[in-house]
């Protein structure tokens, strides 16, 4: 059966009525005997493999007084079409995330080739990400888009979901632009900039 037969046989299955939903699983604690036999160092290593784009999600400041939250991030991804959405993960013991998650909203900024240093500067934590960073509000969320960006994609938080020891941000979009050109992106590639 070629693609297109599959995705009309697929299409044909979901047409065919309801499905029985699944047995919710148990949720508990992964025990140690349990743990993939991978080493992280040699998955961390075997992954660098794959190039990955770089952004910068922020979020306004939820009180009066407080600077807005950003964070560089590569493990960004478009989701879907209709409705539009995208997604994004962040490890749990970030400091950012809670502050992203108490706003509800996020800007995925995608970072230009020539931008590099905006992205150390927002890979650390503690420091005020950004002093000196110029930025002007999204259109719909209020959250920093940062200037020289490639483009932006101006989100609400739609669901969060746990992924081991990262979690994955899904966010509806609202508005996106990108810059008009055609400026090389930002990449992510053993564990250095392209």
């Amino acid at each position: 059966m070629g693609h297109a037969g599959a995705a009309a046989a697929a299409v044909r299955h979901l047409r065919a009525g309801p499905v029985e939903p699944l047995p919710r699983p148990e949720l508990r604690c992964v025990r140690e005997d349990e743990r993939a036999p991978v080493d992280q160092g040699e998955f961390r290593r075997v992954l660098g493999n794959f190039a990955t784009g770089l952004t910068v999600v922020t979020a306004p400041a939820t009180a009066p007084g407080e600077s807005p939250a950003g964070f560089a991030c590569q493990s960004f991804s478009s989701l879907s079409l209709d409705p539009p959405l995208v997604a994004f993960m962040v490890g749990r013991t970030s400091t950012t995330w809670p502050r992203i998650a108490a706003a509800g909203v996020f800007c995925v900024n995608v970072l230009g080739a020539d931008q590099r240093e905006l992205c150390r500067a927002f890979a650390v934590s503690g420091a005020d990400k950004f002093a000196g960073v110029a930025h002007a509000p999204a259109p719909a969320s209020g959250a920093p888009r940062l200037t020289g960006a490639l483009a932006w994609i101006d989100c609400t938080i739609h669901a969060v979901h746990t992924g081991g020891d990262h979690l994955i941000v899904v966010g509806r979009v609202n508005a996106l632009g990108a810059a008009d050109g055609d400026e090389a992106p930002l990449l992510f590639h053993r564990g250095r900039f392209l």
